[in-house]
């Protein structure tokens, strides 16, 4: 008796919710916008009996968003595998060589490197901070890496150095957000989300975009550095995990078999499809595709994110250790991704802060522990992807969100109690390698204090139009409508950084 008054409550609630304003509004809105809508969602033709006959007129991309697409024109990658170093690395310490500043340590800040400007933290006239790492050249292209990269030293001719970037935000998490998705706001796509969307993806068991971290913490930008903003949240990012079960909940419940979870599946399916005829939100076929996709996540993805099963020189090469969460682990599973068909695989590694407030954010200290952290399996990465034959089409970039000051940081005109360098816009390093891209390249100069970009500079935007290059799309005609305009990762503005293009 209590079931059948518990039914025939949750069915008068149902009623009533129909006769809510926002129902009267939504069927208002869905019925009217539906004349308008009906030539794009629907085809119409005559029966034959005389009567129209309607039906939904979807190609393979409306029901499967993922479904794999040529890029407009052939670009020589295929996917991407983006290291994000969040809190922005020293440039100072790692790629941009400057003996001028050696000699300038310790000695008060010349006044035309702070008329006009705006920093993060320092304030009044600080001192000068000369690298604190040892630089020698290296390869046969002589790049400059100091000794807190040993292993990668051995790779840097299969890179490509962007030694003057600049960015106009000098916040974490402003300038993370403008790193990955071209803007300092949050609601646009991310790169990932952009790529996913032009692209599609090669395996339909896997999402067609997985994001990593390492470190103890996400980015201070949260997870819209992997959101797909006004995209459909199909694109967004899948989070996995390098410790534990790679995505919760993904065992069923005890008692629940594969049979009656894809009968579930099924009905819910079956239910929203009810639902998008009924009102047309793009965002109903979205729902249904990762339901599907978690269901066949289930057999995929506990293979593709063991590690345990690697031969021995592999675990040796990167320095993994299976069953925890570590950079090391991640990089190996970002080869494991890509090679499974996955387009994009995005690591995050929190810790690269060196303000030089303590000795774990000192640039001497904190950060060649931080290096020695990355510095064998981003290395073990290349010459691994390379060794499979995937580094010619897989793009790796490496970067944090801005870069770090010639001088060393005086919080609030008080000196800090270890050696650490403030946020800087208007010069640091990255760098790309793999698909497309020009080996052993150096792009970029900055002045003899590592100030500025005096030569070359490439901008967020530059950098974004010319991975987009490299996948095969032309960045100002890649493009989504929202609110009455196109929209494209670039905004208004990048130019092809063709000098690294292969």
């Amino acid at each position: 008796m209590k079931n059948l008054e518990k039914l025939l409550s949750e069915l008068q609630v149902q009623k009533l919710q129909t006769q809510t304003r926002r129902h009267f509004l939504r069927d208002c809105v869905s019925k009217v916008g539906g004349l308008a809508l009906a030539p794009l969602l629907f085809g119409c033709e005559i029966g034959k009996d005389g009567q129209a006959k309607t039906g939904l007129n979807l190609s393979e991309r409306d029901l499967n968003p993922l479904a794999p697409l040529p890029p407009p024109f052939a670009g020589k990658a295929k996917s991407i595998i983006y290291l994000h170093m969040a809190g922005a690395p020293s440039q100072l310490e790692l790629f941009d060589f400057k003996p001028e500043l050696a000699k300038l340590h310790d000695q008060d800040c010349p006044e035309s490197l702070l008329e006009g400007r705006k920093f993060a933290f320092i304030r009044g006239v600080p001192k000068m901070l000369g690298p604190q790492a040892t630089f020698s050249q290296h390869g046969q292209s002589g790049a400059w890496v100091s000794d807190y990269l040993p292993h990668f030293s051995k790779v840097v001719d299969e890179v490509a150095f962007l030694k003057a970037m600049h960015t106009d935000q000098f916040n974490h998490g402003p300038a993370q957000l403008f790193m990955q998705t071209g803007s300092p706001r949050l609601g646009r796509p991310s790169l990932g989300s952009w790529v996913t969307y032009g692209l599609g993806t090669v395996n339909q068991n896997l999402p067609g975009f997985v994001v990593l971290t390492s470190g103890g913490k996400t980015p201070d930008a949260g997870k819209s550095v992997w959101g797909s903003g006004f995209l459909p949240s199909v694109y967004q990012g899948v989070q996995c995990r390098s410790k534990g079960d790679p995505v919760l909940y993904l065992e069923d419940p005890s008692g629940m078999s594969r049979d009656l979870k894809k009968n579930v599946i099924s009905a819910i399916n079956q239910a929203n499809q009810e639902d998008f005829e009924s009102i047309g939100d793009p965002e109903i076929l979205a729902r249904i595709n990762q339901f599907e996709m978690a269901y066949r996540m289930q057999i995929e993805v506990p293979e593709v994110m063991n590690i345990n099963d690697e031969p021995e020189y592999i675990h040796q090469l990167y320095g993994t250790q299976p069953g925890e969460e570590s950079f090391a682990n991640n990089c190996l599973l970002a080869r494991k991704l890509v090679e499974k068909g996955v387009r994009v695989v995005q690591l995050y590694d929190w810790g690269w802060d060196t303000h030089g407030t303590d000795k774990d954010g000192s640039i001497d200290m904190g950060l060649r522990n931080k290096c020695r952290q990355i510095d064998r399996p981003m290395s073990a990465l290349l010459l691994d992807l390379k060794q499979r034959g995937l580094l010619e089409d897989t793009l790796v970039v490496w970067g944090g969100e801005f870069g770090r000051t010639p001088m060393q940081e005086n919080r609030e005109g008080k000196v800090q109690g270890f050696k650490g360098r403030d946020h800087h816009t208007d010069a640091f390093t990255m760098w790309v390698a793999g698909g497309g891209v020009r080996k052993g390249a150096s792009y970029g100069i900055t002045d003899d204090f590592g100030f500025s970009g005096v030569d070359e500079r490439t901008s967020v935007h530059d950098l974004h139009a010319t991975l987009l290059h490299l996948m095969g799309f032309d960045h100002e005609k890649f493009t989504y409508d929202f609110q009455g305009r196109p929209f494209r990762l670039t905004d208004v503005e990048g130019e092809l950084i063709r000098k690294i293009i292969a």
